[in-house]
């Protein structure tokens, strides 16, 4: 066994993001486990962004001097607020911060809020990526996942997403209720139609605390999900798209950079109602979680102390977290990350990467390490070798 120290220190810290949560949804669907909110009125917005500056002027020693390489609006959906307002929080972060002049910018967005001038205003704000929340092109599907646009509205989103954006994302899922193969392959080439930068196919769980969870619809068997998840790599491959995370797949050079430095297990602060932060400082690694819910978030934040909970990374828990992100990626790591972003030398996690190597989980050589495909199909018990 080996024995970790009991003091590390960075030689560097890792780039910093930040992330920018807009809690309201216009419906929250039956799936989803995010912290987001129905909007049953008039949203808060000039509340919600005063909150914002305050949490941010707040975490400012935390990141003095650092520069932020990105920003994220995640949801939620952000979209719901104005092009007015979302340039009243860019507004914000420029003047509070070091964020580079070419600093990659996403909104998410739901095809059931989008308008063309709307959208040519979060343009005009700096936004220059957007994350269309398609899901599906399938009428049926789109109605069994509780989704507030149709099949046209999806085609006439994608439309103005290219037309204003030269970055942007689609959102697809797969093993839907009923889908069939067939369906899936439809989706698949619907959307290599409109040429995306990136496309993100995720499969649909079921997660704990949603209506899908109490009452699960009939979703395909676990064969003809593998099936369609070889059907979608296969494809988007064949598409000349790179399959560089696990759910991810990018047009050359078009890879997310604000999803990338969180699987390479860069910086972020999050600033929102129930937004998570991981700071790196020379000699510790900070957690924070900020107060959950809208109301409670904004009552906290306008006084003064937005966060509900923080603690330090433990020395035993970073090979895992470190892994847990890292061996997302298709390509794996360089070696020498594990040190540079953990303070720890690779030997801290040497007994589970030899015992995965025997279990044909990853090849690795002196300067990378890899998951291999069956690492990837079987990635929860490829990183619970790293639990501590």
């Amino acid at each position: 066994m080996t024995i970790l120290p009991l003091e590390f220190r960075l030689t560097a810290l890792p780039p910093l993001a930040l992330y920018i949560h807009i809690p309201w949804c216009a419906k929250k669907c039956p799936y989803c486990d995010f912290n987001s909110h129905t909007a049953r009125e008039s949203l808060p917005e000039a509340r919600y962004i005063e909150a914002l500056a305050r949490d941010l002027e707040s975490a400012l020693p935390l990141i003095w001097g650092r520069g932020i390489h990105s920003i994220f609006f995640g949801g939620g959906t952000p979209s719901l607020f104005s092009a007015e307002g979302i340039d009243a929080i860019l507004g914000m972060v420029r003047t509070l911060t070091k964020l580079d002049h070419f600093a990659e910018i996403t909104l998410e967005a739901n095809p059931g809020t989008v308008e063309a001038e709307k959208f040519a205003g979060f343009k005009a704000a700096g936004v220059n990526r957007l994350s269309l929340g398609i899901q599906s092109f399938d009428p049926g599907h789109l109605h069994a996942l509780g989704r507030i646009h149709d099949d046209k509205e999806a085609h006439r989103a994608v439309e103005i997403a290219a037309s204003t954006f030269d970055n942007f994302n689609l959102d697809l899922m797969y093993a839907l209720p009923g889908q069939t193969l067939q369906q899936a392959q439809h989706d698949v080439d619907t959307a290599l139609r409109y040429a995306p930068p990136h496309l993100s196919c995720y499969h649909l769980t079921l997660e704990p605390n949603t209506p899908f969870h109490a009452a699960p619809p009939a979703l395909p068997d676990d064969d003809l999900s593998a099936d369609m998840q070889l059907m979608v790599e296969a494809s988007l491959t064949g598409a000349a798209y790179q399959h560089y995370e696990t759910s991810a797949f990018s047009q050359p050079r078009r890879q997310c950079r604000h999803n990338l430095n969180y699987w390479q297990f860069g910086d972020y602060l999050g600033i929102g109602a129930g937004a998570h932060s991981k700071l790196s400082f020379h000699n510790r690694i900070l957690r924070q979680m900020r107060h959950k819910h809208p109301r409670e978030y904004m009552e906290h934040a306008l006084t003064g102390n937005p966060i509900q909970s923080q603690h330090e990374v433990t020395h035993t828990d970073l090979p895992f977290e470190f892994m847990m992100n890292t061996l997302r990626l298709t390509g794996g790591f360089d070696t020498a990350l594990f040190a540079e972003r953990t303070g720890l030398p690779i030997t801290a996690a040497q007994t589970a990467l030899e015992e995965a190597e025997q279990r044909g989980l990853i090849v690795r050589d002196h300067a990378r390490i890899m998951p291999t495909q069956t690492g990837r199909r079987f990635l929860n018990d490829l990183l619970g070798l790293f639990l501590p």
